[in-house]
């Protein structure tokens, strides 16, 4: 892999909580500080284009991804979302050939201590350079076919589809 290319978008990796009544805004890319403070020994370039939950993803942001996804040289792509349409999004960039592009989130806020972001984030890192061009999920310490999960709102998990 010569250099990562990271888009975020949202969702609650990036939350920022104001109050105890669940008040929130979508704040910076947390991913950027994360990898400098793991030290991790690959180049990577991250360009933030929503920062939007992703109940609020339309049609025309997820052309936005793809759009953008598909004009950078990179062939290694890790897409920062909300876990809610991260499946819908995942189906759009399964239109782009040639690229391995794995999105993952998280179920609590970067910022959170015990938050599963770090984890999920070295998923989807170890995944995008291994696996063979196409589009996954890697979430719950698993990588998924984006046309085979969904997410489990009240088990608040990624769970397998028939």
């Amino acid at each position: 892999m010569d250099t990562l290319l990271i888009v975020t978008t949202g969702g609650t990796i990036d939350k920022i909580y104001f109050d105890d009544k669940s008040d929130y805004q979508i704040g910076d890319p947390q991913i950027g500080m994360i990898l400098r403070e793991l030290g991790v020994a690959f180049r990577f370039t991250i360009i933030p284009i929503l920062r939007k939950d992703s109940l609020h993803i339309t049609e025309s942001d997820r052309e936005l991804i793809r759009a953008t996804v598909a004009a950078q040289p990179m062939r290694h792509v890790l897409v920062t979302h909300g876990t809610d349409t991260m499946v819908q999004t995942a189906q759009v960039l399964a239109q782009i050939p040639d690229k391995t592009i794995v999105l993952t989130g998280a179920l609590s806020p970067a910022r959170f201590r015990g938050s599963d972001a770090e984890f999920n984030i070295g998923c989807a890192i170890g995944a995008v350079q291994c696996l063979p061009a196409g589009v996954y999920i890697a979430m719950n310490g698993r990588i998924w076919d984006p046309h085979r999960v969904r997410k489990n709102i009240e088990a608040n998990r990624f769970e397998a589809i028939d």
